[in-house]
């Protein structure tokens, strides 16, 4: 029998064969690679040097450019490559635009703009989104990072005395409610400082305390446990500061010492606000307007303390200068840095809380025992605002007492002397806030708001020449904030410093403010 036919050839068709490579290829100024770069999104690789051209020319070598898109099953080769509708990609909104942005998404966003103001629109959201991002970095320079006291949080879980080493035998620093001493604990090969506190008889506040959010003003809890005070440590003014050896033996009556509750704090404070007042009277005096500004910026923070509280329904247990608390930042303000400055701003933390729903707070001081006085009914969160009216008082030198403070010995309240541009306005705040009428107080809100005009503007002198107007006070704001910026770019250019608390203050306050809220600010304080 004759053999079968052979199997016809599998040929490839005609339309899915790559084009061969030869001399009527496109050659150099053929313009189809480059179009075809274009139309597939493939960027050409680096161009080579040529011979005798400098670096600088670098001619392009179109030879050399990437795989072209191989042709599919349905297109021929005499036939032109059809352009792909590309997918529409949503504009990014001014917060997500940063320097690194491609020009291809920033080109998509400029084409949806028909004019200058458009434009205006988009660089003012950048300007205060980067603002935010700015004070997000401050604030986690100045408090660290989540994570990390998270971290700590949770190796202290479980440890006592024995985990610690104590470093001071004397506490660093007494409040009205606590005692606080200075112990080192290792953490990653790292032995970190912090703060054991011991809280007075009745002073304790850990249920409200531990549900507390993250606050730059507000004292943090990282660890807690209940055991003996050690025997290097003695409480001042207790009976086994008589009975110490002198040769630092362990004594024999370490039985009887009480069993107390101790609470670790990151932030180690090394005065409170009375120490720190007490010993100003002479730098008030010879730099009246340095220690004024740091008097606003003190209660600038209480004020901020005190609204984050209120977002937690939680009140503060005694806002009184004995128990706030004053912590030394990390580096020095951009404004103090190479100055001899008399004295640098520290944070002040708030460390005593109650819940608001509580019938009574509680009493540690005689303070408290004022404003049962005082007050016909039981102190409430209303009187945060009273309370940070005194403080103006206290801050400032000036001796009030409460009956006078609300009026019931004296229908005026006592002078604040003029020493700086400061003292009118904090004598004005202070009025708004010691009014005898509830309804007529500003909240705490608004003291913080004019606080933060007295501090960082508009001042009176804006409105000199032009009528205020909310067009002029949102231009003020823009203009001010984009100045921010820069003082910020030219100051890490510069110098190098790093921004620091007043810095983040400042940061808070132009992030946020609008032209209707200094209007209403300004009307009250002017």
């Amino acid at each position: 029998d004759p053999l079968p036919p052979p199997l016809p050839k599998k040929q490839l068709q005609r339309a899915e064969s790559l084009p061969e490579k030869g001399p009527s290829q496109h050659c150099r100024g053929d313009p189809t690679p480059w179009a075809g770069s274009i139309l597939y999104g493939t960027p050409p690789p680096h161009p080579r040097h040529e011979e005798g051209v400098p670096s600088s020319i670098t001619p392009w070598d179109r030879s050399s450019w990437g795989p072209k898109k191989p042709l599919t099953k349905s297109q021929s080769l005499g036939e032109p490559v059809a352009r792909s509708s590309p997918q529409k990609v949503p504009s990014p909104s001014p917060a997500e635009l940063t320097f690194g942005t491609v020009d291809g998404e920033l080109g998509q966003l400029l084409q949806s703009l028909e004019s200058p103001a458009g434009v205006c629109r988009v660089v003012l959201g950048c300007q205060a989104a980067a603002l935010a991002r700015l004070s997000a970095c401050i604030q986690e320079e100045l408090v660290g990072p989540e994570d990390r006291q998270q971290l700590l949080e949770a190796e202290l879980a479980g440890k006592s005395w024995a985990a610690l080493s104590i470093l001071d035998q004397e506490p660093c620093c007494e409040s009205g409610d606590a005692w606080y001493f200075r112990v080192g604990f290792t953490f990653e090969q790292t032995q970190l400082v912090f703060a054991a506190k011991v809280p007075k008889l009745g002073c304790a506040s850990l249920g409200v305390q531990s549900s507390l959010g993250a606050h730059c003003s507000i004292q943090r809890l990282i660890g807690r446990f209940t055991d003996r005070l050690p025997w290097e440590l003695v409480l001042p003014g207790s009976p086994g500061e008589q009975s110490r050896s002198p040769s630092g033996e362990e004594p024999a009556c370490l039985a009887t010492c009480p069993v107390l509750q101790v609470l670790i704090s990151p932030e180690v404070p090394y005065q409170t606000l009375a120490g720190f007042v007490k010993g100003s009277h002479g730098l008030h005096r010879t730099s009246p307007g340095h220690y004024e500004r740091l008097a606003c910026l003190l209660l600038l923070q209480v004020c901020m303390g005190l609204e984050h509280l209120r977002v937690q329904n939680v009140g503060q247990g005694d806002l009184c200068p004995e128990n706030l608390l004053l912590v030394r930042c990390q580096c020095p303000p951009q404004s103090q840095q190479g100055k001899e400055a008399p004295l640098s701003l520290p944070r002040l933390l708030i460390s005593r809380f109650f819940k608001v729903k509580d019938k009574q707070r509680p009493c540690s001081t005689s303070q408290e025992q004022d404003w049962t006085k005082g007050l016909a009914a039981p102190p409430s969160p209303v009187a945060d605002e009273l309370n940070v009216g005194m403080l103006i008082y206290q801050i400032l030198h000036v001796d009030i007492s409460l009956e006078n403070a609300l009026g019931f010995r004296s229908n005026r309240l006592p002078e604040i002397p003029s020493l700086s541009i400061y003292s009118t306005g904090l004598k004005r705040l202070a009025m708004l806030l010691l009014h005898r009428d509830p309804c007529k107080r500003v909240s705490i809100e608004q003291a913080r708001s004019i606080l933060q005009v007295l501090l960082w503007g508009p001042r009176q002198e804006l409105f000199a020449r032009s009528k205020k107007t909310l067009t002029l006070l949102r231009s003020w704001v823009e203009v001010k904030r984009a100045l921010l910026l820069l003082k910020f770019a030219e100051n890490s250019a510069g110098a190098g410093v790093s921004p620091g608390l007043e810095e983040w203050l400042c940061c808070q306050y132009f992030k946020e403010v609008t032209e209707h809220r200094l209007y209403q600010v300004t009307q009250a304080l002017y």
